[in-house]
């Protein structure tokens, strides 16, 4: 049952369509993912997600966490609305573009721009929540694009550290959670005024602690997933009058169902998909002084005996920097490497690129992110292709034994898609899949 309170809120905005909308609130949610270019997929598909090209919706909801496509990084499961942030992309940025998506755990809205950007732009990912941000470096690095910083780090640090530096900022905001009503009980019984308004409070702190950021000129992209005008309206009118921003107008499809009003209101009764506001705005132009940009007075060099075959299992070498951090050889794009190397030292930063190899000894072992990587040579290593229940017990972290194989270190796919390395020691394979990654369900 809706609090009344919440009926009472939004009864003003909705009019007419109250009813309606009230009964969506009861209705069961929609299933959608959105697919990665690293592979093909046979999911029980029930349209595209039209503002989005890799968004798909499902008949209905599988047991995700039982695929083994989903743990190797082959789609996210995500909610359509929130998809939208593409077809924002697609209408007002351009791809060789810095973004910082500034709230981003689990990661779904970063793994969208991540592979939007591709080869061209730099994503930092950020979460301040010390337990979520380790959800999202693991969401990232299954995706696999390397091109994305991870990052530690409150909204301030960013505004007051590396001024006038993002092209685009994505603040997708801790909201009351109203558009998640039907998905989550306790969001519902979570709900209050009182919320609403220390909720909309915050946001403006957000807004302003991370605005400095921002370059002149540069995209703000804000959005909840709430309904009321509090945290959505109000705040958009907050940063045009006092951030100083213009608001930008997106185009759309009349059959998307798609509300407009200062921004963009996504209805459960009128679009497929759950409740989610979002709003592009440009900040004004105004001159302005470019961060200066300075690598690493101190660098740490890959030993140049392993350099040559950690770059052997890179399809396009040329394309990655690498560096040592303790015993592991990181790869992040060599095409922003002094930039990276600069956010290094003002940022907590929990992952640069994605990892290469390990040094074990006097050589190195691949690390798992490697195997999750799209630039993996998967040549260089013996690949063994696993059933379902083995593919399954290997992502629980089980022992598995695999007969007439190589010793040494094995690539284990599943329907050719990388799941990770194990290591043949004659009788048994070491499980190498990340522990604290692995499954915990039978």
């Amino acid at each position: 049952m809706l609090p009344l309170d919440f009926i009472d809120l939004i009864e003003p905005q909705m009019g007419l369509e109250l009813d309606s909308f009230c009964r969506s609130l009861q209705q069961e949610p929609v299933t959608s993912v959105r697919i990665n270019d690293k592979a093909d997929l046979n999911l029980p598909w029930a349209g595209r997600v039209p503002w989005c090209q890799d968004g798909w919706y499902l008949h209905e909801r599988p047991q995700f966490t039982l695929d083994p496509l989903l743990h190797a990084g082959c789609y996210y499961v995500q909610e359509a609305s929130s998809m939208f942030v593409e077809h924002i992309l697609n209408t007002c940025l351009k791809p060789d573009s810095l973004v910082l998506d500034l709230c981003a755990a689990p990661g779904g809205k970063s793994t969208l721009i991540s592979q939007w950007l591709g080869h061209e732009g730099l994503l930092v990912s950020n979460e301040v929540v010390r337990q979520r941000v380790f959800i999202l470096s693991e969401n990232i690095q299954k995706w696999g694009n390397g091109n994305t910083v991870v990052t530690h780090n409150r909204p301030a640090d960013f505004g007051q550290r590396l001024p006038n530096l993002f092209d685009c900022v994505l603040v997708d905001a801790p909201c009351s959670g109203e558009g998640m009503f039907r998905k989550d009980t306790k969001a519902v019984d979570e709900w209050s005024l009182r919320n609403v308004e220390m909720c909309a409070r915050r946001q403006q702190d957000i807004l302003m602690d991370v605005w400095d950021t921002l370059k002149p000129g540069g995209l703000l992209i804000y959005s909840t997933c709430t309904f009321n005008q509090k945290e959505d309206e109000d705040n958009t009118r907050f940063i045009i009058e006092h951030l100083g921003a213009d608001l930008l107008h997106v185009p759309l499809q009349k059959e998307w169902g798609i509300t407009e009003t200062l921004g963009y209101h996504f209805y459960p009764h009128k679009t497929r998909g759950e409740g989610f506001y979002i709003a592009v705005l440009r900040k004004h132009e105004e001159h302005y002084q470019p961060l200066k940009i300075r690598g690493e007075k101190k660098k740490t060099a890959v030993p140049v005996e392993c350099e040559q075959e950690l770059r052997t299992w890179l399809k396009h070498p040329d394309e990655w920097a690498l560096r040592q951090e303790d015993r592991f050889s990181i790869a992040y794009p060599v095409r922003y490497k002094e930039l990276i190397d600069f956010l290094s030292t003002r940022l907590t930063c929990i992952s640069t690129g994605f990892g290469v190899g390990e040094m074990r000894g006097k050589s190195p072992a691949p690390q798992h992110a490697l195997a999750m990587a799209k630039d993996f040579c998967q040549d260089k290593f013996t690949s063994i292709s696993l059933s379902l229940d083995k593919a399954l017990a290997y992502l629980r972290c089980e022992a598995i034994t695999l007969t007439d194989q190589p010793f040494g270190v094995l690539l284990l796919t599943y329907q050719d898609i990388p799941l990770g390395f194990a290591k043949n020691i004659g009788n048994h394979c070491n499980n190498l899949y990340p522990k604290e990654w692995r499954i915990r369900i039978l």
